[in-house]
């Protein structure tokens, strides 16, 4: 999660908006070098531009743009071919054409929502999404010092957004970035520098982005204009199949991967749900995938995989509700979500763990805390990811009663931009870095799934037919 990543703690108290690292291995900054994370973006064609909060104060966008209109009346923003914002007369010339420009972008798509405030929630974050996505196809988590990477898990969900929302091009650009940064095992890094070098640092890399990346190139798939999409979808191909060997090779007997870091960036001691789940999700789509692209062998193979998965989730992960890890000792995690639509069909139990461990995780002011592990500290602070994973879970299997409340109170605690943050403080204010690719990318996709009545997740890969039986004696 971007924030709190590898051995980085929660503070708590007065910087209870702020991860921090507990550690100097893996080249985490000091928190002297730690900056105040930014409450907005500014952006043109190729670079982007932190908001500070004394920036923001008293201004606001110009409405489906990323020019901001400051409190004295003028307008900053970031002309094209720059990467240093300028001040200029409300109605200057040139700023007039990049708002044009984002206006005509977002018009070129859809924006989902069923009133006028969730389609402004939905045009903003479509618009953050864009600024923070680098034309290599990287995705930053956020633009302040620390969210400045591209993680595959964060890339897959804005890419599914993206895609869902007619933007082909900025979809189909993360996926080829996504196949440029693949490892030559099949996995790829935990986050990696924007221009693709590598990873900023030495953390340990995550299993999980091998089933993020294929579910999003199957999403993408499935909503992309045709012409053409085959032809895409075999460049992508072959980033598919080492993805989905590589998650295949790593069930054990039992069926489950092994321990790795989940989405929180923590290790466990045994395989936990935030792996699993979404290494079922991406076989299912690699399956899927590999029979649209004419591979049926491939689709055997990794169906066949799936089936181990599944088959070992129900068995070590079901009688517990789903909590975060197979030994029963570090409780219930917003992970459980994953094994629900858009991502997998939920299997037995699931619609009930949503339900509990939603109501474990609740805090008093109103959002979630990302799981109850008794050696996680997160104290009071909510995240927003987290708490958007039920709204999706709950609008994409066509439960809108559910998912709208939920979805409500993470639209409350936009900032005075109408930016997402990563965080909400125990007093209920936004807190920590905004925009968030990540939240906005998940609420996208709520919105996307409430207006449709649901969201597919890849399909469950059926069992082979039995040979006939012989009438011969």
């Amino acid at each position: 999660m971007p924030g709190v990543l590898g051995c980085w703690a929660v503070v708590a108290a007065a910087l209870t908006s702020t991860a921090v690292p507990v550690c100097g291995a893996g080249g985490h900054a000091p928190l002297s070098g730690l900056t105040a994370p930014t409450v907005g973006v500014l952006s043109n064609a190729s670079a982007a531009e932190g908001v500070s909060a004394s920036l923001a104060a008293g201004a606001r966008y110009v409405e489906g743009s990323n020019v901001l209109r400051l409190a004295s009346g003028r307008w900053r923003y970031l002309p094209s071919g720059r990467s240093v914002s300028v001040v200029v007369a409300a109605g200057d010339g040139r700023a007039l054409r990049q708002i044009g420009q984002s206006r005509a972008w977002l018009a070129s798509g859809r924006i989902p929502g069923r009133t006028a405030d969730e389609r402004a929630a939905a045009g903003r974050a479509l618009l953050a999404m864009r600024a923070l996505l680098r034309p290599n196809g990287a995705m930053a988590a956020g633009w302040s010092p620390g969210w400045m990477y591209s993680w595959p898990r964060d890339s897959s969900f804005a890419c599914a957004a993206f895609a869902h929302t007619g933007h082909d091009e900025e979809a189909f650009r993360i996926l080829r970035h996504s196949a440029a940064t693949q490892r030559g095992d099949g996995s790829w890094e935990a986050r990696t520098k924007l221009d693709g070098s590598g990873p900023p640092d030495a953390r340990r890399w995550q299993l999980d982005a091998n089933g993020w990346v294929p579910w999003a190139a199957w999403q993408w798939y499935r909503v992309a204009p045709v012409e053409g999409r085959r032809e895409r979808l075999a460049a992508l191909y072959p980033m598919v199949r080492r993805a989905a060997d590589r998650a295949a090779l790593s069930l054990g007997a039992d069926g489950l991967p092994p321990a790795s870091p989940d989405y929180w960036e923590l290790m466990t001691a045994t395989a936990n749900i935030g792996t699993a789940a979404p290494l079922l999700a991406g076989l299912n789509a690699s399956a899927d995938l590999a029979r649209e692209a004419g591979r049926p062998q491939d689709a055997v193979r990794w169906a066949r995989a799936a089936r181990r998965l599944s088959a070992g989730i129900s068995k070590r992960f079901f009688p517990l509700g789903y909590q975060r890890t197979v030994d029963g000792r570090h409780g219930r995690d917003s992970a459980v979500a994953f094994m629900a639509p858009p991502f997998n069909a939920a299997a037995a139990g699931v619609p009930a763990a949503l339900e509990s461990t939603y109501r474990a995780l609740l805090l008093p002011n109103g959002g979630l805390t990302p799981g109850n592990d008794p050696g996680a500290p997160w104290g009071a602070v909510a995240w927003t990811p987290s708490t958007a994973f039920f709204a999706l879970a709950w609008a994409a299997g066509g439960r809108p009663a559910k998912a709208g409340p939920v979805l409500r109170w993470v639209l409350s605690k936009r900032n005075a931009l109408g930016e997402l943050p990563e965080k909400v403080d125990g007093a209920g204010r936004p807190a920590s870095v905004a925009p968030l690719a990540w939240t906005g990318s998940i609420v996208v996709l709520s919105l996307v799934a409430l207006e449709a009545g649901g969201l597919s997740a890849p399909p469950l890969s059926p069992p082979p037919l039995s040979p006939p039986l012989s009438l011969q004696p």
